[in-house]
């Protein structure tokens, strides 16, 4: 007779599951001793995939308290009566309501970054998201899908692989929540963002990104995470959350792996 409430066959299920992995476990524990895990940023052997302790202790993680509207650190903690939003976002909101970010973007943090973005190794991917499923987790919990910076197809060819959507993916999948890679569109190729001033990083991404027809179904009336690398002046995020927010997005969050200290000090 069939088992309609689950009961049996859910906890022969999870026995399986439970053995599979232990198996799992100790294959790779196995493994690890006759070939331990290398850091991601060295040929130093470790006993978890990760950083080595000199690279980890550089990283400046970003920690309560922070502002709810960028993610900036606050320098002390204000209590009850604080704001909960820096100077800068009380005078000129960002388009997104909130923001986090895992870590400050620095001499420590750009060159595991731009190894990842540029340098074709992936195995950042995993430890980037851990630290971002972690920095952001308030944001997670309260959005109803996960939606990553789109590359242009031109770009994408060239490098092979999208870096924001390689770390939402596996926050999504945590989170259970639903992950829509081709909700954004970048419509046009733009040139990088590096070295323009705010205006100029405005003007190169104004009109670059889009959301069909069928994606905004998609979107429409729901709380999107957006995903991106870095926050510096915020202004591909905010072409993003303008073109989903034009769709019928209800909310747009961002969650980054690093942000500049100043990001609004930028020249103009």
């Amino acid at each position: 007779m069939a088992v309609q409430d689950g009961g049996w066959s859910e906890r022969w299920e999870d026995g399986r599951s439970r053995i599979g992995r232990s198996l799992t476990s100790f294959g790779r524990g196995l493994a690890d001793l006759i070939l331990p895990p290398m850091a991601h940023d060295s040929r130093e052997a470790t006993a978890a995939a990760g950083l080595t302790a000199g690279a980890w202790s550089r990283v400046i993680f970003l920690e309560d308290p922070v502002c709810d509207g960028c993610g900036a650190a606050f320098e002390y903690d204000g209590g009850d009566f604080a704001s909960d939003r820096c100077a800068a976002c009380l005078a000129r909101p960002y388009a997104f309501a909130r923001a986090r970010a895992a870590c400050v973007y620095d001499n420590a943090s750009r060159g595991l970054i731009l190894k990842f973005k540029h340098g074709d190794q992936q195995q950042f991917a995993s430890l980037f998201a851990r630290w971002l499923g972690r920095a952001a987790a308030p944001l997670v919990e309260d959005c109803d899908a996960v939606v990553p910076v789109p590359l242009h197809r031109s770009r994408l060819l060239a490098r092979r692989f999208n870096q924001a959507a390689e770390i939402a993916r596996p926050i999504a999948r945590a989170a259970n929540r639903d992950y829509l890679p081709e909700a954004l569109i970048r419509a046009r190729a733009t040139e990088t963002q590096g070295g323009r001033s705010l205006r100029g990083r405005k003007l190169n991404v104004k009109s670059a990104f889009a959301v069909s027809e069928a994606a905004a179904r998609q979107v429409r009336g729901r709380r999107i995470l957006l995903v991106d690398d870095v926050l510096t002046t915020g202004a591909t995020a905010e072409a993003c959350t303008r073109a989903l927010l034009e769709a019928g997005a209800r909310a747009l969050d961002l969650a980054v792996i690093a942000r500049v200290r100043t990001a609004r000090e930028l020249p103009r």
